[in-house]
């Protein structure tokens, strides 16, 4: 079995796979690692409330946002699992041409959503949209030449901006409304916050679509953790929510 673990600004979004099957996912909260024992017992744990065996984990692949977050979930590995973890970051093969002018600032995430993209839908040209705690879109030729993308802020994110830089909205829940024109401030902010991205996705397929491939309609890839929000509106050709964990699993085959 692998355990692969994206550590994120928010979450650490974990998934076990067996035969290139995941058959768990779990999240935890980011915004604390702990140390390398609280990190190596907490993952022990959640595997064994789930039915899996710890010793059973072969191999553990990790990518991070979090630089900070890297040394004491690396330590619990070794400690706990007796596995030193593939990270997936600069000098480690990805199969891909990175375009950008620095490509040490592409983020691990984007990178292994972008490797999964490519190895799911082989000979495509891909547009990447992750709903995380930003909302990022890679854009990637049937080349594997990694063009670049654009980076916003993500729903939640919007959501507590409001709450926390005025005085009288409210936190929401983030749901998908039933009409357009909200008729309380609760139903008027989960308006915005879900049509502003809707549009916005909207906008930039479109503008991708004609700047990085000519006019032609690329392949369009839903993921992250707010990405089932937008499943049924017609902006993606699929939905993978779990894209960055089976990029994980790719680039540890990739670079073995």
């Amino acid at each position: 079995m692998i355990l692969c673990l994206d550590v994120g600004n928010t979450q650490i979004h974990g998934g076990v796979f067996e035969n290139n099957e995941l058959i768990l996912q779990f999240r935890k909260s980011s915004l604390s690692t702990g140390s390398s024992d609280e990190t190596g017992i907490f993952l022990k744990s959640v595997l064994r409330e789930n039915g899996i065996d710890p010793v059973k984990i072969s191999e553990i692949a990790m990518c991070s946002v979090v630089p900070g977050a890297v040394y004491s979930i690396r330590n619990g590995c070794i400690k706990y699992f007796n596995i030193d973890p593939f990270i997936l970051q600069a000098g480690v093969k990805t199969g891909l041409k990175i375009k950008y002018r620095n490509p040490l600032e592409v983020g691990a995430d984007r990178i292994a959503n972008a490797i999964a993209g490519t190895q799911i839908y082989p000979n495509k040209d891909l547009i990447i949209v992750d709903f995380g705690t930003a909302t990022t879109f890679d854009v990637v030729t049937k080349e594997k030449d990694y063009l670049g993308g654009v980076i916003l802020p993500g729903i939640k994110i919007s959501g507590e901006a409001l709450e926390n830089k005025t005085s009288k909205l409210l936190s929401v829940e983030i749901v998908v409304p039933e009409e357009t024109v909200g008729r309380s401030t609760k139903e008027s902010i989960q308006s915005g916050l879900y049509f502003s991205q809707l549009a916005v996705v909207k906008e930039l397929k479109e503008r991708i679509k004609n700047e990085s491939f000519g006019g032609k309609t690329p392949f369009v890839i839903g993921t992250g953790g707010f990405a089932n929000l937008f499943e049924h509106a017609k902006l993606f050709d699929a939905v993978h929510p779990d894209l960055v964990l089976k990029g994980l699993l790719f680039s540890l085959k990739i670079n073995r």
